[in-house]
């Protein structure tokens, strides 16, 4: 609680998880979100309700801890990347030069992060869909002033993990994935498979046969581009994070945006296994090499982008 004041809402550190859960879901913190709570302008009608403001870092000014130097290195070489594609004519601006559909796909995965709980325990249970803020549920002036205003950050993962985890995840476990997608996935791509599949025993070429045949900008959240989801170039993001140090650099965050310091990332849940680069290796040197060929140039702006180096699946490397 504020010393004489009434005690202050801590955003939910489940928002926060929401982008290692889909590892595209977007988080926007208003500069010192935390430092001291103020109403602000333009507010959705019983949406946000409060949240803080105080004096962070501003864009480009943002200091990493002392020896941080691998981490200054790869920003580095992310925000040149970024600077030399997005600084091309015709590339966009803002959301507002993006055609209809990838303005509404962008609206709809940037979360805003207000302040809904009032504990960081991840066993609690949120709906999705009435307790986290969009930015697609807010009017026009009110999307534009949250993005000239608040922290805008993203965390990206490596690209073929990233769709090994999807797919481990989705045709594993879910069944509402399963009977969406996995079946039409057996359908198309599995002879003899029948008119009506479960769907739950999808291999990992098949889905990258449909990864294939999809359209980038038309594919689910959880494999669709980065680039197509995030909007690298319309949104200016303060920071970008890489899943493989996601406790460091989510805390980092937190620093600049002056969270209390017992507000912390929660821990991964005991039970959590992600996928392993061994497990990435094995998938891949076992999938055929030209589908791989087929699928790497739809993701190839994720790689380059964010400083992932393209897999290695040479028939030596492969032996190994």
């Amino acid at each position: 609680a504020g010393l004489g004041g009434p005690p202050l809402l801590l955003p939910s550190m489940l928002m926060f998880a929401v982008i290692v859960a889909s590892s595209g879901l977007l988080l926007m913190i208003e500069r010192g979100i935390l430092a001291e709570m103020k109403p602000l302008p333009l507010h959705p009608p019983g949406r946000e309700g409060a949240a803080w403001r105080g004096k962070a870092p501003k864009p480009g000014g943002l200091s990493l801890s002392a020896g941080d130097a691998d981490l200054q290195v790869r920003q580095d070489v992310r925000n040149r990347t970024l600077r030399a594609v997005c600084g091309q004519p015709g590339m966009p601006r803002d959301p507002w030069d993006l055609p209809v559909g990838q303005r509404r796909t962008l609206l709809r995965h940037i979360l805003v992060l207000a302040g809904v709980l009032d504990s960081v325990d991840v066993r609690l249970k949120m709906d999705h869909r009435s307790d986290l803020v969009f930015l697609a549920d807010l009017r026009p002036e009110e999307i534009r002033y949250r993005l000239q205003h608040y922290f805008k950050f993203l965390f990206v993962r490596d690209p073929l993990e990233r769709l090994l985890s999807a797919y481990r995840n989705k045709f594993g476990e879910i069944r509402e994935y399963q009977q969406r997608y996995g079946a039409e996935i057996v359908r198309r791509y599995r002879a003899g498979a029948g008119p009506s599949p479960a769907g739950d025993d999808v291999t990992f070429p098949e889905f990258l046969r449909y990864l294939v045949d999809e359209d980038p900008e038309r594919m689910n959240e959880h494999w669709m581009p980065v680039y197509h989801l995030c909007q690298p170039c319309a949104v200016h993001y303060d920071f970008v994070g890489s899943y493989e140090r996601l406790e460091a650099d989510a805390n980092q965050v937190l620093e600049w945006v002056r969270a209390p310091p017992h507000v912390q990332f929660p821990a991964r849940q005991a039970w959590y296994r992600p996928a392993s680069p061994e497990s990435l290796h094995y998938h891949l040197c076992s999938a055929p090499r030209a589908l791989l060929h087929d699928v790497l140039p739809k993701y190839i702006l994720d790689f380059s982008l964010f400083a992932y180096p393209l897999p290695n699946v040479t028939k030596e490397a492969c032996q190994q």
